[in-house]
């Protein structure tokens, strides 16, 4: 759908921008000779109409959509986050900003990188066309780089990162991955009939100490990636399920080593992300950009309507 978006805008500001070079190197200047040439007052009003009115109209607007189609394309893109699978960091109903040229400039319609401008950095939070159907828009977290052994512990919810591990190759050099204490959140998931496996239908900021019906609190603790520190989201009562994960050849269960040109991803609501551990890698041709703000954020709950405004929320992403 992204890329489909993608497309019309081109091909409008293509056609559009034909129709603005047409009136403006040929049909304006026709027109200023024909009047130029006729005396008559009369004939010079009726000869002056020879632009239609789909033509001045698709030549005004083609400025706009230059603008648009620029700046979508090669500078930021807004996004709408409609699930909570970034939670805390991201909520449900936030409109952010994305970064388009942190990852290289790229064709807006294959996704071709045109001019290398860097690559994604642990703890960066990517938006990112998802693997196994490229139309969808996807945003998580970098968590393995090329070349990282990524372990993750169902049961501790915890990552551990080895980096420099090439096929065949031994590695020992560990990445810093550290945690704190694991602590009540301010935040209460509601499920359908809650057994551990059933996905959750909505996400509620609580103050501590309240409880709703049919609510489970989750918890909260503090992740630094080398030198990136986030909050994450856990459900300490949600059993592990290691037999979903993605299986790679020649790997122990729950541990993956990062391809080259590939990358690991992981949401922060750990226990409520369909991320890399179920899925696998995303190629670096996938990537579209960083996430750098929210510009705009609405009180919902997934596929509901927004309920209020949250302008606290408003600012850089952290």
């Amino acid at each position: 759908m992204a890329n489909m978006f993608a497309l019309i805008l081109a091909i409008a500001t293509l056609i559009t921008g034909i129709v603005w070079c047409l009136d403006k190197f040929k049909w304006a200047p026709a027109r200023r000779a024909k009047a130029l040439a006729v005396s008559d007052e009369k004939v010079q009003t009726t000869t002056g109409k020879v632009k239609p009115g789909w033509a001045e109209t698709a030549a005004s607007v083609f400025p706009v959509l230059l603008v648009v189609f620029v700046v979508r394309s090669f500078v930021y893109e807004p996004f709408q986050i409609p699930s909570g699978s970034m939670m805390p960091t991201l909520l449900i109903g936030d409109f952010i900003l994305v970064e388009k040229f942190a990852y290289g400039i790229k064709d807006p319609i294959t996704q071709t990188t045109l001019i290398p401008t860097g690559h994604p950095k642990r703890g960066d939070i990517a938006v990112f066309k998802y693997p196994k159907q490229p139309s969808l828009d996807y945003i998580k977290r970098v968590v393995g780089l090329p070349g990282d052994r990524v372990t993750y512990d169902p049961l501790s919810k915890t990552v551990s990162i080895i980096s420099g591990c090439e096929a065949g190759a031994n590695c020992d050099k560990a990445v810093p991955v550290t945690y704190s204490d694991v602590e009540p959140s301010d935040f209460v998931q509601t499920f359908s009939g809650f057994d551990g496996n059933e996905a959750g239908n909505g996400f509620y900021q609580l103050p501590q100490g309240e409880s709703m019906q049919g609510g489970l609190r989750l918890a909260t603790r503090n992740e630094t990636l080398a030198e990136v520190t986030h909050r994450i989201l856990i459900v300490q009562q949600a059993p592990s399920q290691p037999g979903a994960y993605y299986h790679q050849p020649g790997q122990r269960e729950s541990t993956w080593v990062v391809p080259q040109g590939m990358y690991f991803m992981m949401g922060d609501n750990r226990d409520n992300s369909a991320d890399s551990r179920y899925w696998g890698f995303v190629p670096e041709r996938n990537l579209v950009g960083k996430a750098t703000a929210i510009w705009m954020s609405f009180e919902k709950q997934e596929g509901q309507w927004p309920t209020g405004v949250r302008l606290s929320r408003i600012g850089g992403i952290h």
